[in-house]
């Protein structure tokens, strides 16, 4: 047996050898060719006279061909659209509006088999019969009963033929009771993630406020208000996206690696397009849709960003800066100004190493994102930037009705390669260990025992980060750690009392995902109600399956240890037990989803 499964790997290597053969070199793509698609707009809602109404719509799946570059053959992809010939990579945008209803029924249309390779070592959505190809949607930054998040285990295949233990219904409702911003939609099954995000699987959702915003004066309508979708993939010279088949640990999971990383930056759907603009004022709303790379945004002609809002919430004020990193999932929500532009084109561009933070530098192909062209002509700009935005709460510490410790822990194989992740020591089908209430607020000190920069996402809720700590003696406290699992058992007061990192000035306000930096102790205050009207939620977020946390790079999802989510235990209408379970994004660095008992919160690396 032993001499077959090392043919059988022997062969698989050979093929994946013959496929490096076939990849395509990307300095042969030649940059700034295509323009910058803007991708297509669904509404989320109807107007009856001039009143906003529910609506109701149906966005498929589908295989199709897809043209990220003139001069790459068209690319097979998975892509979200109306229909197969308007399903488009990124998928449409949808827009929808405050405390007005939207109505989604997300269907099935691909084929029994995936266009890339995935693992059944590791927890997977896998149907019954074995065809067909399991998926299930998650609005990012979304607040929304817990039937309607996306949860792994609630996938479903072709005309709903077959559906995971979590799944309940055909037709998710996005009730947009929630503060105005960016949000974003993409598959979230158990285990396939990675692959069915890197084969297309996103798009932008946005939340409008118009009484709200409107006063700002900031940049909208469809030419200057821009959402940008960036990722990166590699191809092969058929146009094929190339995802390596080898596992770094072949033996345990033959094809699993813990991290993609592809040379050809696409935004919107096109490798490093262009886009003219006027010497005016434009807000991008920029999302890191990549699996594993972290984008260190800037303008090579020195242009600024202008922060005003971050993730799904607008900042307090807008904040200046020359730089932005961004994590796998974050969002920066930035108005750029051409009109201070010294050249006539500006370069985006990003200096990030990978894996962040102490990765390989950027190279020629992976260190620019897109160029913008810019009029000559100085025109009259209508748009501002207020010195003031949006008010919400400042965090109120002494609010926090409990005080947690979540620790990342990571761990590998007899050869040093990562095999598995887990938080507070435990996988992903053990009970629920965090229980945070309904209209309460806690602190969390998330501790990355790990070598990598984590970005944590919570479903559901909202936090603000209050600092970041150095483990001194870190290698005493992992080993002590790793004995007892226990914070405090251990001496984290002893510990954490290193040097600080200061926490960004646009990113001192609430946030659905943060980079939790390795050796270090974040600590953060989560909120689990609206901050925008201080209330609890208008749905009851005590069903089943619940909500999860969990680590944003989408190969680590595939594991049985994401960071958590919660299930809530209903206990009273204004103050309902969440219950927990940790999880571990498949486009996150983390593992499967949650599925607990009532009461209980799970966990998924």
């Amino acid at each position: 047996m032993r001499r077959i499964l090392l043919s059988l790997l022997l062969l698989a290597h050979l093929g994946e050898l013959g496929a490096e053969d076939r990849l395509l070199n990307p300095s042969k793509l030649e940059m700034f060719v295509d323009e910058l698609p803007d991708m297509p707009k669904i509404q989320g809602f109807r107007m009856l006279n001039t009143s906003p109404k529910p609506k109701s719509l149906m966005i498929g799946m589908f295989k199709k061909k897809w043209k990220f570059h003139r001069d790459l053959p068209p690319t097979p992809v998975f892509a979200y659209g109306a229909s197969s010939r308007r399903a488009t990579v990124p998928g449409p945008t949808i827009e929808a509006l405050q405390g007005i209803d939207t109505y989604v029924t997300w269907k099935n249309f691909l084929p029994s088999k995936h266009i890339l390779p995935w693992d059944p070592t590791i927890p997977t959505a896998i149907p019954a019969t074995k065809t067909g190809i399991p998926t299930v949607v998650h609005l990012h930054g979304g607040m929304h009963e817990p039937a309607n998040d996306g949860n792994a285990n609630s996938w479903f295949t072709a005309g709903f033929k077959e559906n995971g233990p979590d799944w309940s219904k055909r037709t998710y409702h996005y009730n947009n009771n929630q503060q105005p911003g960016s949000l974003w939609y993409h598959d979230h099954a158990m285990g396939l993630t990675r692959v069915n995000l890197l084969a297309g699987l996103i798009g932008a959702y946005v939340i409008r406020h118009p009484e709200v915003e409107g006063p700002l004066e900031l940049p909208h309508g469809v030419e200057f208000d821009r959402p940008l979708i960036v990722f990166d993939r590699s191809f092969r010279r058929d146009g094929s996206i190339y995802m390596n088949s080898t596992g770094n640990n072949p033996s345990i999971h033959p094809q699993w690696q813990p991290e993609y990383f592809g040379d050809v930056i696409i935004v919107n759907g096109k490798a490093w397009p262009k886009m003219t603009v006027r010497r005016r004022k434009y807000r991008l709303r920029i999302i890191n849709a990549s699996n594993a790379r972290f984008f260190r945004f800037f303008f090579t002609n020195g242009l600024e960003f202008i922060h005003v809002a971050s993730d799904s919430t607008y900042l307090g004020e807008p904040v200046v800066t020359n730089e932005t990193l961004l994590a796998p999932s974050e969002i920066a929500d930035v108005v750029v100004d051409f009109s201070k532009s010294e050249t006539d084109e500006a370069v985006l561009a990003n200096d990030a190493p990978y894996p962040y933070p102490s990765g390989d530098p950027v190279n020629g192909s992976n260190g620019k994102i897109m160029k913008f062209t810019i009029k000559k002509k100085r025109e009259f700009d209508t748009w501002r930037v207020p010195d003031k935005l949006i008010q919400y709460p400042s965090p109120d510490l002494s609010s926090a009705t409990q005080r947690r410790y979540i620790a990342m822990y990571e761990y590998t194989s007899d050869i040093g390669e990562p095999t598995h992740l887990y938080i507070n020591g435990k996988p992903y089908e053990e009970p629920a260990t965090e229980t945070p209430k309904a209209g309460t607020s806690e602190i969390w000190n998330v501790i990355n025992l790990t070598e990598d920069n984590h970005p944590m996402h919570i479903h559901l809720a909202l936090f603000t980060v209050l600092d970041q700590t150095e483990l001194v003696r870190a290698e005493e406290f992992k080993a002590c750690m790793s004995k007892m699992n226990d914070a405090i058992k251990c001496q984290i007061s002893k510990h954490a009392r290193g040097k600080k990192l200061s926490v960004a000035a646009h990113e001192k306000g609430w946030k659905n995902v943060y980079k939790m930096t390795p050796g270090y102790v974040t600590r953060i205050l989560v909120r689990f109600s609206y901050i925008h009207s201080n209330t609890s939620y208008s749905f009851d977020p005590t069903g089943m399956p619940g909500y999860v946390y969990h680590c944003h790079v989408s190969n680590y999802i595939a594991f049985p240890f994401m960071f958590g989510g919660y299930i809530f235990k209903y206990k009273t209408l204004e103050n309902a037990d969440l219950g927990s379970r940790r999880q571990c994004d498949d486009e996150a660095t983390c593992g499967d989803e949650v599925r607990s008992n009532i009461g209980r919160k799970k966990s998924k690396v």
